[in-house]
C-alpha cells in the first residue's frame, strides 16, 4: 500500500491515473497508475548474507570530518576500490535510505564498492515507516476480522466463533512495532555489511560532491539520488492530521471513524477501505474518473468492484472533483464540496466524520541542490534515461549521477526502486544493465488480493494495432482450483494477455486468494523472456494455488508452428 507506482510504457497506450478524486494541476506524468507497495531485501527482516567470519572482523575507523555517523563496525572493509582510496571519500554515495537506497547500498558492498548512505529523516523511508510495512500490519488485522465476521464462510468450514472484536490501540501498536522492528533490522543489515550511514539532509553540492547536514562535504566517484516521495495533497484540501488525513496519519490508526470519505479509489484508497470497513467504518469513495479503480485491467476491476465494493458498507461518487475539504471543528463535521469533473458545475456537499486523501504521491526532490549541476525537475521528477542516469537542462547526461525510485517517476514502487538501484550498481561495476519495467509486478493487498504485471488488455491491443501483431487472452477461475476450494475461497480470476504468434507474455492479472504471491511466476517469465510454450511444460505441486497459473498457461493457444528450445534431458 505504500509506494506509488507510475508506469510509463514506450507506446502511446499510457496507463490511466488511478487514484485521484480532485481537480488540480498534478506534478505527475499525465497518465500514471499509483500504487503503493514494498520490496525489502531479506536483510531487512533480520537475515544477513554476511559470513560469520566477516561479522567478527575488525575494520578501520574512517572519519569524515564533522559528520554524524552510524559506523558499520561489524562489517568488512566496505570495499577495496582504489578509486575511493586515492581520490574520493567513497566509490558510491546514496542520498536516501529507503528501500531503494538500501537495495543499492547492499548490492554495492557485495560488488566491492566503498559505500555510504545519507539519511536526513529515518532509515527505511516511506515504505518502512509510513507505508507498505505498517499498512500490511493493518491489513493483516482486517483480513482476520473479515474471516471471523463471516459466519457463512465459517459455517461452511464447520467452525463456530463468538463475536469478534478488536482493540484499536493494540492494532495501532502492532503496525508501529512492525515498522520499528523492520527499521532496526534494515539499519543493522547495512552496518553489518559495511555501509556507512551518514545522518543529515543530503544535497548535491557539485559534480561528485555531496553536502551532508550544515557543513559536512563528502566526495564519491558516483552518486545515486533515492529520496522517494511524500503524500500529494491537492489545492483546496486542508489537512489537520486528525479528521482530514493522509496515509501517513491513517497508518497510526488514532481513530476509527463511523463514516470516512476516501478521496481516490486507487490502490491506496482500496486498501484503506478494506481496513476501515473491516473495523466497522462506513466508506464513501470520491473518484474523479467515471469508474472506480481505473488503473486496473477493466475486467479485473469490474470483478474486484463486485467483491470488494458492492457487498460492503461502501458507496461512491464518480466523475467528481473534491474542490474543497474542511476539517471538523467546533462540533461541525468534515465538509467536502464536489463539482462535476467535466462541466465543473457544483454537485453536492458531503458531511462526514473524517476524510482520507488518497490522491497519490509527489516526488521529494526539493532542496537537493540540483541547480548546482544544471538539472531541472519535470513536474517534480528528476529526468533520467533508461539506465537511471540523470539528464540536465540541456538534455545531456550528468556524469556519475543517477536517480532511482519515486524521485524519477518511472515506476513508483518500493521494489522497483530497489531493482533500479541494483541495476545502477551493475553498471558501475562493469555490467551494462537495463531494467525491464514491464516485468515488475504490483499488488493491492485487499481481501482478496489483486496483482498484475505487464500491460492491461486495452494497452496490449493498442500496442498490437501500432506494431501489427495479434493479441489473445486466456482466463482461469479460482473455482477450478482444489486448494482455493479447500479454503472455501473460490472467488477469483487469472487473466493472461499474450501473442499467439510467438508465445510472448504481454500481461498477467490476478484477483483472488494470495494473488500477490502468485504473480511472480509471470513476472519472472517476462523478465527472463520465457515463452508460454515453455511454461506449459513446467510442473506445479498439487494441490496448490500455483496451479491457477499452470492452468492459465496451459489454456493459451500458441500457434503450432512456433518452435521452442528444449533442454536436453538429465538422468537422475
Amino acid at each position: 500500500m505504500q509506494a506509488s507506482l507510475s508506469l510509463s510504457v514506450s507506446n502511446p497506450a499510457a496507463i490511466p491515473r488511478s487514484d485521484h478524486g480532485f481537480e488540480s494541476s498534478l506534478p505527475f506524468p499525465s497518465k500514471p497508475v499509483n500504487l503503493r507497495f514494498c520490496g525489502l531485501r531479506k536483510e531487512a527482516l533480520g537475515f544477513s548474507s554476511t559470513s560469520s567470519s566477516s561479522l567478527s572482523a575488525s575494520r578501520s575507523n574512517r572519519n569524515v570530518a564533522g559528520s554524524k555517523k552510524v559506523w558499520a563496525s561489524l562489517g568488512g572493509d566496505n570495499g577495496s576500490s582504489s578509486s575511493a582510496a586515492k581520490s574520493f571519500d567513497y566509490d558510491l554515495i546514496i542520498i536516501g535510505a529507503g528501500v531503494g537506497g538500501h537495495g543499492a547500498a547492499l548490492h554495492a558492498v557485495e560488488k566491492g564498492l566503498k559505500t555510504a548512505i545519507v539519511e536526513g529523516d529515518v532509515v527505511g523511508g516511506t515504505c518502512v515507516n509510513r507505508g507498505c510495512v505498517p499498512s500490511k500490519a493493518l491489513l493483516a488485522v482486517s483480513g482476520r476480522m473479515r474471516e471471523l465476521q463471516n459466519e457463512h464462510h465459517l459455517k461452511a468450514l464447520g467452525l463456530q466463533v463468538s463475536a469478534a472484536g478488536y482493540d484499536r490501540q493494540g492494532v495501532a501498536d502492532h503496525a508501529n512495532n512492525l515498522a520499528t522492528k523492520i527499521r532496526s533490522n534494515l539499519t543493522n543489515s547495512m552496518k553489518a555489511l559495511g555501509v556507512d550511514i551518514l545522518t543529515g539532509f543530503g544535497a548535491v553540492l557539485g559534480p561528485q560532491k555531496v553536502k551532508v547536514g550544515k557543513d559536512t562535504v563528502v566526495t564519491a566517484k558516483d552518486i545515486i539520488i533515492a529520496t522517494g516521495s511524500v503524500p500529494f495533497v491537492p489545492k483546496g484540501i486542508e489537512v489537520d492530521g486528525k479528521t482530514v488525513i493522509t496515509s501517513d496519519h491513517a497508518l497510526k490508526l488514532e481513530s476509527v471513524p463511523d463514516w470516512i470519505a476516501i478521496v481516490g479509489s486507487g490502490y491506496i484508497g482500496l486498501e484503506f477501505s478494506d481496513v476501515y470497513t473491516a473495523l466497522g467504518s462506513e466508506v464513501t469513495f470520491v473518484e474523479a474518473l467515471d469508474q472506480l479503480m481505473p488503473g486496473f485491467d477493466p475486467e479485473i476491476g469490474k470483478l474486484a468492484q463486485r467483491v470488494l465494493i458492492n457487498p460492503r458498507k461502501i458507496d461512491y461518487h464518480t466523475g467528481v472533483f473534491a474542490t474543497k475539504i474542511t476539517p471538523a471543528k467546533d462540533g461541525k463535521p468534515v465538509t467536502i464540496e464536489l463539482i462535476d469533473a467535466k462541466t465543473k458545475e457544483p454537485k453536492e456537499t458531503l458531511e462526514v466524520d473524517a476524510a482520507l486523501i488518497a490522491t497519490g504521491r509527489a516526488p521529494f526532490t526539493n532542496g537537493l541542490g540540483l541547480e548546482n549541476i544544471n538539472v531541472a525537475t519535470q513536474r517534480g521528477f528528476i529526468p533520467v534515461d533508461e539506465r537511471m542516469r540523470v539528464i540536465d537542462s540541456n538534455g545531456d547526461r550528468v556524469p556519475h549521477l543517477f536517480c532511482i525510485g519515486d524521485a524519477n517517476g518511472k515506476m513508483m514502487l518500493a521494489h522497483a526502486a530497489s531493482a533500479q538501484g541494483i541495476s545502477v550498481v551493475e553498471q558501475l561495476t562493469g555490467r551494462d544493465h537495463v531494467l525491464n519495467h514491464l516485468s515488475i509486478p504490483a499488488a493491492c493487498f485487499t481481501h482478496p488480493e489483486i496483482s498484475m504485471v505487464g500491460l492491461t488488455e486495452p494497452q496490449a491491443r493498442e500496442k498490437a494495432e501500432l506494431e501489427g501483431f495479434e493479441v489473445a487472452v486466456a482466463k482461469t477461475s479460482f473455482k477450478a482450483n482444489t486448494k482455493a476450494l479447500a479454503e472455501n475461497e473460490g472467488e477469483g480470476l487469472a487473466k493472461l494477455i499474450y501473442r499467439p504468434d510467438n508465445g510472448e507474455i504481454l500481461g498477467v492479472h490476478i484477483f483472488g486468494l494470495h494473488a500477490a504471491d502468485l504473480i511472480h511466476e509471470a513476472s519472472n517469465a517476462i523478465a527472463l523472456g520465457t515463452r508460454i510454450q515453455d511454461l506449459k511444460l513446467a510442473v506445479h505441486a498439487h494441490p496448490t494455488l500455483s496451479e491457477v497459473l499452470d492452468e492459465l498457461f496451459k489454456s493459451a493457444k500458441v500457434n503450432a508452428h512456433v518452435g521452442s528450445p528444449v533442454a536436453e534431458p538429465v538422468a537422475v
